[in-house]
């Protein structure tokens, strides 16, 4: 998902351990050699103001056991695929497929949801007739009208959250699921933590290395998020991400055959991106069988979905035929796998997750949106997107510091036409780390590893096996 939880208030975080977890997850077999398990944490930590005999939450936990045995194991490597709201046990089920053969050798692939996501106490807003209405709402509004309904919409969403899961919105910030993450640590009896997150799993890797640096053997941080830039900062430079991404993109389809711009320059193509854009603002494409419309959101969303991923573009390329003549049901395809609405109209609560934790970790200044950059065809969607958090339930937020003191070396990476996270945050972030390592990758899509660059994934597998990382600022080249 888009928006992103980086925005941290003034405060310090209390970073005294976590009582220790005595014995292990019952682990049962879930099929396919997995094996699951529930992990009991605190509903509020400790070093969170809780106290013992308190309220208890579940996690779920997966893991494919090492195949080397064991004397080739190493230990338990455990991956967070971002959002905040994706699952990290669907994840790791997939582990066969993202992990090299080196690594499934010597290490668990442990994933978990984290608290509010999937199987772990999902937090609940909206019937999906409900979110039917709320996904489509205007979040680019540039009417009184357009920005009531907004408004009363986002509203109306923050108030179903805490209805349904009030008891629980408080205590679903990276924070809390960092401090969950040490728990694991512990029941897996791991002495330090090796940690792979992508997107926004990076920055709950860099909380964690913040609250708990002694506690890392190694920690990959690919498509990395800076907290310490301001949220509005951020937007601009995502949105930036996503025009550079629809640009190389544009030029990509213009050099092939079938393209469907009639333009055949970059700069006309985009142009008729716009024109497609603002059509669908004012009278919202038909779509499959006819009974919802492709507005302006919708078609934004279908366009950003498949920039993430460039095995993706001809299925963009398809979609804008189809849409330029009038019929909008790929785009709106793409955006339901964006939001997580399944064909049969129900929901994933990952849309519900992506906002619990935005809201929980940042806040929303109320005048926030005003300052949308207008100038990019994304800005005001990723400004106005987060609106709920106007109407959430204030909680403390801790303040950003210096993270990771005395921590063993943090491999970052970054990509450099990433359009969800901008190769300028990896950077960023590699240099305020204090082990901090800085993996480039010349190439367009949402993170590295496992990608199809044999020089990213052998630079992490050897990271993460040896603890080598490679050497400050090195860039992969882009694939063939």
């Amino acid at each position: 998902m888009l928006a992103l939880a980086v925005v941290f208030g003034p405060g310090e975080v209390d970073r005294r351990p976590e009582p220790g977890v005595v014995g292990g997850p019952a682990w049962g077999d879930c099929g396919d050699g997995f094996q699951c398990a529930n992990l009991r944490v605190p509903l509020v930590h400790p070093g969170a103001g809780g106290e013992p005999g308190g309220e208890w939450l579940e996690i779920a936990v997966t893991r494919l056991p090492a195949g080397g045995g064991a004397g080739r194991r190493i230990g338990a490597l455990v991956v967070n695929p971002g959002g905040p709201g994706e699952s990290g046990v669907d994840y790791a089920r997939a582990a066969r497929l993202l992990f090299g053969a080196k690594v499934r050798e010597r290490f668990d692939i442990v994933g978990f949801d984290p608290r509010g996501v999937g199987r772990s106490e999902p937090v609940e807003c909206l019937a999906d007739e409900e979110l039917d209405a709320f996904v489509a709402l205007d979040a680019s509004p540039d009417t009184a009208k357009e920005r009531a309904e907004l408004a009363e919409g986002s509203r109306r969403f923050a108030e179903g959250c805490r209805r349904h899961s009030g008891r629980l919105l408080p205590h679903f910030g990276t924070v809390a699921v960092a401090r969950d993450l040490d728990l694991l640590r512990q029941a897996l009896g791991e002495r330090r933590l090796t940690y792979l997150g992508k997107s926004y799993g990076t920055l709950l890797g860099v909380t964690y290395a913040r609250l708990f640096p002694e506690h890392v053997r190694a920690m990959v941080l690919d498509g990395a998020i800076d907290p310490a830039t301001p949220r509005p900062r951020l937007d601009a430079e995502q949105a930036a991400g996503f025009e550079r991404a629809l640009r190389a993109y544009a030029a990509d389809c213009l050099a092939g055959k079938g393209c469907p711009f009639r333009s055949r320059t970059v700069g006309g193509a985009l142009k008729e991106v716009s024109g497609l854009l603002r059509r669908t603002d004012e009278a919202p494409l038909p779509a499959g069988d006819g009974r919802r419309k492709v507005t302006q959101t919708s078609a934004t969303l279908g366009l950003m979905a498949p920039l993430y991923d460039r095995a993706l573009w001809p299925a963009l390329t398809e979609a804008l035929r189809r849409a330029f003549r009038g019929d909008g049901t790929l785009l709106l395809r793409n955006a339901d796998q964006f939001t997580g609405r399944r064909d049969d109209g129900t929901y994933s609560n990952q849309t519900e997750a992506n906002l619990a934790v935005n809201c929980a970790d940042g806040g929303y200044p109320a005048s926030y949106a005003d300052g949308a950059v207008r100038t990019s065809r994304f800005g005001p969607y990723l400004a106005w997107s987060s609106l709920p958090c106007a109407y959430w339930p204030r909680s403390p937020v801790p303040g950003f510091r210096p993270p990771a003191p005395g921590a063993a070396p943090i491999l970052v990476i970054g990509t450099e036409r990433d359009p969800a996270t901008p190769y300028e945050w990896a950077r960023r972030l590699a240099g305020r780390l204090e082990s901090g390592v800085l993996l480039g990758y010349e190439s367009d899509g949402h993170t590295a590893y496992s990608n199809g660059s044999t020089c990213v994934d052998q630079a992490v597998e050897r990271y993460l096996v040896t603890g080598q990382s490679p050497g400050d600022g090195v860039v992969c080249p882009d694939i063939e």
